[in-house]
C-alpha cells in the first residue's frame, strides 16, 4: 500500500465506524427541518426539488400528473393498429403539458419525432470505434455525447440568447434527442449481439414499436411490451439518481445532451437501472444452483435465505420510498397473465418470478431489517423480455434509459421555463455535526 493510501485508510476507516455509531445514537436529532440520519443516508425524504411531471407516494406508488399506472393504461391513447397498451408519446405529452392527450395529440408527437429521428453518421462511427466488449450502457452514453454536436441550445447560447428563451432551445434539443434514442439503442443492440447487421426504422410504426422493429422483433406482443415498458419506466419523480442528475447537470446550463448522458451514467449503477440486469442474473444463477427447471417454493425460499446469510440482497426487492408492491411490477404481472399465460401456456422464468413474489416478502419481513419487502419494477421486467427472445440482459438498462428520457427531459424543459437556478445545496462536516450534537446536549 502506498503511503498516501495508507494514510487515508488510517483516517477514513475509523471514521466510518464513528459515523455509523453517530447515526445509531443521534440519527433522529434534527438539523433544521431534517435529521442527522437523513443528511448521512442519501438525503432520503428531504424535500429539496420541484418536479412537475410525477410524484412517488409510498403507499399509492407513482402518479404521472396525478394519474396512476392502471389509470394511464386505460386512459392514454392506443395504437390504431390493434393496440392495447398506451403509446409512450401520450405519457410524454401528459408530463410536458399536464393534460391527457387525444389520439390526434399523440399522432402529432409521433410524426414530430419521426421528422427529427435522423442520427448523424459520426454518432455511429463513434460507437463503432469502441471495443465490442464495451458494456451497452457505456456505448449508449457515448453515443448520446457524440450527438451533442447537434445541440441547438449550445449553439444558441454561444451566440447569446435571453434567459426567457432557454426553454425554447431546450425543448428543441429534448425533442430531437428523444426522437433519435431508439435508433441509437437499436444500433448498439444489433452491433453487439446481431453480427453488426442493422435494420432501418419503419416510418409506419410508432416510437416504441419501432424500437422492437429495429432490434429485429416483429411479434405484435413485443410491440405491446415495448409500449408498456416505455410508459411505466418513463419517470419516477425528481429525486431518483437519473432524474436528479439530469436536473443537477442541467442547472449549470449544460445542454440536454450533456445532462442526459450524465443521467445515463447514473442509471447504469447496480443500485439504480442496472438492477434489472442483476435480477435476471440472480434468477439464472439460482436455477443453475438448483439443477434447472421450475424450482419449488421451498427451494426458492431456501435460496433466498442463503442469499441473505451470505450478506447479499435479493435483487428486485425493496425500494427507497415505496412501502407496497410497485404498481409497475403489477402492470408487468398483468401483462404476463393477459398476453402470455393464456390457454394453458406458461413461461418458466415468469413463473419463477411469480413464485419469488409469493415466497420472498415474508422471508424479508422476518429479518426485521427491511421496511419494504415488496418487489419493485426490476423484479419482473427482465423475465418478460427474456420470454420474447431478448435474452441479452446486459442490454436491458439501455431500454430503461430510452424510456427514462421521456420523463427527465420533459422535466428539463420545465426547469428552463421556470428559470430554476443552478443547484447548490449546503453541506456540513462530521466534526460540525458532532459540535451540533454537543450543543443540543447542553440545551
Amino acid at each position: 500500500m502506498d503511503t498516501l493510501k495508507e494514510k487515508f485508510s488510517e483516517k477514513a476507516l475509523p471514521m466510518a465506524v464513528e459515523v455509523k455509531n453517530l447515526i445509531k445514537e443521534h440519527g433522529d436529532k434534527k438539523l433544521g427541518e431534517y435529521t442527522i440520519a437523513q443528511v448521512y443516508q442519501g438525503m432520503k425524504s428531504i424535500t429539496g426539488l420541484v418536479t412537475e411531471t410525477s410524484k412517488l407516494d409510498p403507499e399509492e406508488g407513482i402518479r404521472f400528473r396525478g394519474y396512476t399506472i392502471p389509470e394511464l393504461r386505460e386512459k392514454l391513447p392506443k395504437s390504431v393498429n390493434g393496440g392495447t397498451e398506451p403509446l409512450p408519446e401520450g405519457i410524454f405529452y401528459l408530463m410536458l403539458v399536464g393534460e391527457l392527450p387525444t389520439l390526434e395529440d399523440v399522432t402529432n408527437v409521433a410524426n414530430n419525432w419521426a421528422r427529427r429521428s435522423i442520427v448523424p453518421k459520426h454518432v455511429f462511427d463513434t460507437i463503432d470505434a469502441l471495443p465490442l466488449s464495451t458494456h451497452p450502457m457505456t456505448m449508449f452514453s457515448i453515443g448520446i455525447m457524440a450527438m451533442q454536436t447537434e445541440s441547438v441550445f449550445a449553439a444558441a447560447y454561444k451566440k447569446g440568447i435571453s434567459k426567457k428563451e432557454y426553454w425554447d432551445y431546450t425543448y428543441e434539443d429534448c425533442m430531437n434527442l428523444i426522437a433519435r434514442l431508439p435508433r441509437v439503442a437499436a444500433y448498439i443492440y444489433r452491433k453487439k449481439y446481431k453480427n453488426d447487421v442493422h435494420i432501418e426504422p419503419d416510418p409506419k410504426l410508432d416510437w416504441a414499436a419501432n424500437i422492437a422493429h429495429m432490434m429485429g422483433y416483429e411479434d405484435f406482443n413485443v410491440q405491446r411490451l415495448m409500449r408498456m415498458y416505455m410508459t411505466i419506466h418513463a419517470d419516477h419523480e425528481g429525486g431518483n439518481v437519473s432524474a436528479h442528475t439530469t436536473h443537477l447537470v442541467g442547472s449549470a446550463l449544460s445542454d440536454p445532451y450533456l445532462s442526459f448522458a450524465a443521467s445515463m451514467n447514473g442509471l447504469a449503477g447496480p443500485l439504480h437501472g442496472l438492477a434489472n440486469q442483476e435480477v435476471i442474473a440472480w434468477i439464472m444463477h439460482m436455477r443453475e444452483q438448483l439443477g434447472g427447471g421450475l424450482p419449488t417454493e421451498q427451494q426458492i425460499g431456501d435460496f433466498i435465505k442463503k442469499t441473505l446469510e451470505d450478506g447479499k440482497v435479493v435483487p428486485g426487492y425493496g425500494h427507497a420510498v415505496l412501502r407496497k408492491t410497485d404498481p409497475r411490477f403489477s402492470a408487468q404481472q398483468d401483462f404476463y397473465h393477459r398476453y402470455i399465460a393464456i390457454d394453458g401456456k406458461k413461461d418458466d422464468l415468469c413463473e419463477i418470478v411469480q413464485t419469488i413474489y409469493k415466497v420472498a416478502p415474508p422471508i424479508l419481513l422476518n429479518t426485521g431489517k427491511i421496511k419494504n419487502p415488496w418487489p419493485n419494477v426490476d423484479a419482473h421486467s427482465g423475465a418478460l423480455l427474456m420470454h420474447f427472445g431478448i435474452t441479452e440482459f446486459d442490454f436491458y438498462t439501455v431500454l430503461f434509459g430510452v424510456s427514462r428520457a421521456l420523463g427527465v427531459l420533459a422535466s428539463l424543459v420545465w426547469d428552463r421555463a421556470l428559470g430554476h437556478p443552478i443547484e447548490r445545496p449546503g453541506s456540513i462536516t462530521t466534526e460540525g455535526i458532532k459540535k451540533k450534537i454537543a450543543a443540543m446536549a447542553v440545551k
